[in-house]
């Protein structure tokens, strides 16, 4: 069982069902994957024949009886579409439940939907704020063999899925969090290079662009849903900007990707693209959450009409991605 100081619930928690929505692009995103993913080797979105999924689907058929029972859900179940910064999807603990080629098979699922530089510093991650990856939990949605499937893991400060492509349009198969129990603006946070870079785009903003670009009051972290009126998206439009500032939110963008394997990023930069590109983005910055009061802006959010990425670094890290198509 799980230890139950790492179950807490957010109050703020939402369905993915109603994070579906449209996309962006431009010459923006293009560099964005470019960055990201050499020119060539990009695919549009995972499938079933991704590595992570291959790994999703040796992990289901290796599964007895009694463990079906417990990781083996409907497609249907409530959990999948449950985002929350602190939960466990199934009332079981990788590292006892599981047995040891089972745990290299997750292992090899986390890998595949990963980057190599994710994968470290998510290990690193869920050893500090649960104690390691065994702590963690699991779910199998749907059936590898027939219809859509996706594997998920969950717990302190993570979500992570892999569906293949099962939910067409969402890129990651859905919202994903992570985030890190260590002093948000401190340099042991693993994600404090993600403030630091967001920090450039305000610091290179002038007078009148940062009145738009700052606000007082953050929304709640768990306030991701995609907007269906994007004219009341909240601080400055990227598309009015100057190259060298739209530059830089691009390496914020980056920043963002940078833990996720190159098939996700492929599809959230082709989603970005399709609802209109980087220039319809916005970005704010919040006085709410200011650490040690140094005008390095802790909480900030990406959102434009497919995307809100949303990155509460007060008083340690709590982020979310959501980038989807409407449907």
């Amino acid at each position: 069982m799980a230890d139950k100081k790492h179950q807490v619930e957010c109050s703020d928690c939402v369905s993915r069902r109603d994070f579906m929505a449209r996309s962006a692009g431009a010459a923006v995103v293009a560099s964005t994957a470019g960055y990201l993913a050499p020119q060539g080797t990009l695919q549009a979105a995972p499938s079933k024949a991704s590595a992570a999924e291959i790994a999703s689907k040796e992990l289901y058929a290796s599964l007895s009886a009694e463990q079906k029972k417990v990781v083996a859900l409907p497609w249907s179940d409530p959990r999948r579409t449950k985002i929350n910064a602190n939960w466990s999807i199934t009332d079981i603990e990788i590292g006892t439940f599981f047995k040891k080629p089972q745990i290299e098979l997750i292992h090899k699922v986390v890998k595949g939907i990963t980057s190599e530089d994710g994968y470290d510093r998510f290990q690193k991650q869920m050893e500090h704020d649960a104690g390691g990856f065994d702590a963690y939990a699991i779910a199998l949605f749907g059936n590898p063999d027939s219809g859509p499937f996706e594997f998920e893991l969950t717990g302190r400060h993570l979500t992570l899925r892999a569906d293949g492509n099962s939910t067409p349009g969402a890129a990651f198969g859905g919202p994903i969090v992570y985030g890190h129990s260590v002093k948000g603006n401190s340099d042991k946070n693993l994600f404090s290079y993600q403030t630091k870079q967001a920090n450039e785009v305000f610091k290179a903003l002038d007078g009148e662009q940062r009145k738009k670009a700052l606000l007082a009051k953050a929304p709640g972290e768990g306030a991701v849903k995609l907007r269906k009126d994007t004219k009341a998206l909240p601080g400055i439009g990227v598309g009015s900007l100057s190259t060298d500032q739209q530059e830089l939110v691009t390496h914020t963008l980056q920043a963002v990707l940078k833990p996720y394997r190159k098939e996700d990023v492929a599809e959230a930069m082709e989603v970005i693209k399709a609802g209109g590109g980087m220039e319809k983005l916005q970005i704010a910055f919040y006085q709410s959450g200011d650490l040690d009061n140094d005008k390095v802006w802790d909480i900030w959010r990406l959102e434009g009409p497919t995307v809100v990425c949303h990155f509460r670094g007060a008083p340690h890290v709590h982020a979310y991605i959501n980038i989807a198509r409407r449907s």
